[in-house]
């Protein structure tokens, strides 16, 4: 009676926060106000005096764009910390901006993680979120949080797959009985992507074009099947026989030949989970289907992609976007629901048994 008690005490002057913290971009959910903040995971760095000069959308405008004494940073590579400084001062800029008022208890918060991240890795995650004043740090499988966060059945005995394509990883799982039956993670995903669309154009049209842009030809042209429509678009880099600008011309076709090896190392990274997934849980994504989440979910015609070569219904979850941090605030706000969900759980902060 009295652990309840003081466990309600502690909620009432502290904030409940969930982080999504992604390789492109990092969201905050604050139990009570959904969603607070959803920024790139940037930050701008001047190199001579190590302050801080932006983070988020102002930093990612000043990539390829900085003198060489200020450096745009990425410190998240591939879902996990690269940058334990630079995350650390990018957690303390997001964490100020979704805390409206200053508790007298530190946050608890709900940190999503890519599936199979090492025991060093999560504990970079849980450092980086202590270091900036954490009460509580709970980690939780991003695949899992995601279906939280769509209101998928995880916790019935009932095969449900979840495919997260994000900026660094795509993770890929069947979720039964509130666990994780079988799984994949691969670096295939957004930065994949935009590098393979730079590849293209040095290669097909000896082009040099930046990130940034190839990001903007993705988001303009992108698409795993072709389009009724045909989409083009111009594009200037550098020429590299002139070293001189140049404007070239692509089309969705261009674009989809640059992204056909990248999808289809995704679509046999389906077919292994589904290879080592039990016959009757294959049977219910056959008949339920396949649910996806993240940036890359947006790719035109994915859905129909995986759909075609896998036999089953696929669908792209409601505001993909932004699942991974919906589904872990839930988490965190029915912390006994889900906390056998956790990974490496605080057993000073989980509720006891009534």
């Amino acid at each position: 009676m009295f652990k309840k008690y003081w466990d309600n005490l502690k909620r009432r002057f502290s904030h409940d926060i969930a982080i999504d913290l992604g390789t492109a971009n990092t969201l905050v959910y604050v139990r009570g106000r959904g969603i607070v903040v959803n920024e790139p995971s940037v930050v701008a760095l001047n190199q001579k005096t190590g302050q801080v000069v932006a983070v988020g959308a102002a930093a990612k405008e000043m990539l390829g764009r900085t003198p060489a004494h200020i450096a745009a940073i990425r410190p998240m590579v591939g879902g996990v910390i690269s940058d334990f400084e630079v995350t650390e001062e990018m957690l303390a800029y997001l964490l100020r901006r979704a805390q409206e008022r200053r508790a007298l208890l530190g946050p608890r918060v709900m940190v999503g993680v890519p599936a199979g991240v090492t025991n060093v890795e999560t504990r970079a995650v849980r450092d980086a979120a202590e270091g900036q004043g954490a009460r509580k740090v709970f980690l939780v499988d991003e695949v899992i949080a995601a279906a939280v966060g769509m209101g998928l059945p995880i916790k019935e005995p009932i095969g449900t797959m979840v495919i997260d394509i994000g900026g660094g990883t795509a993770d890929i799982a069947v979720i039964s009985l509130g666990g994780i039956v079988a799984s994949k993670g691969l670096k295939i995903a957004g930065d994949r992507f935009n590098s393979d669309i730079i590849n293209f154009v040095r290669a097909a049209h000896k082009v040099l074009i930046g990130e940034k842009t190839a990001e903007g030809v993705k988001i303009a042209l992108g698409s795993a099947v072709p389009l009724s429509e045909p989409l083009t678009t111009a594009v200037r880099g550098r020429d590299m026989a002139t070293g001189l600008p140049r404007e070239v011309t692509l089309t969705d076709a261009d674009i989809r030949d640059a992204l056909a090896p990248s999808l289809d190392a995704l679509l046999e990274s389906v077919r292994t989970v589904l290879e080592a997934t039990p016959p009757e849980l294959v049977a219910d994504v056959m008949r339920r289907g396949a649910h996806l989440v993240g940036g890359g979910a947006l790719l035109r015609g994915l859905d129909i992609l995986l759909s075609e070569h896998m036999k089953f219904p696929v669908q792209v979850g409601d505001e993909p976007l932004t699942a991974v941090a919906r589904g872990a605030g839930i988490m965190l706000e029915r912390l006994d629901e889900f906390e056998h969900l956790l990974l490496e759980p605080d057993a000073d902060e989980l509720p006891t048994p009534a």
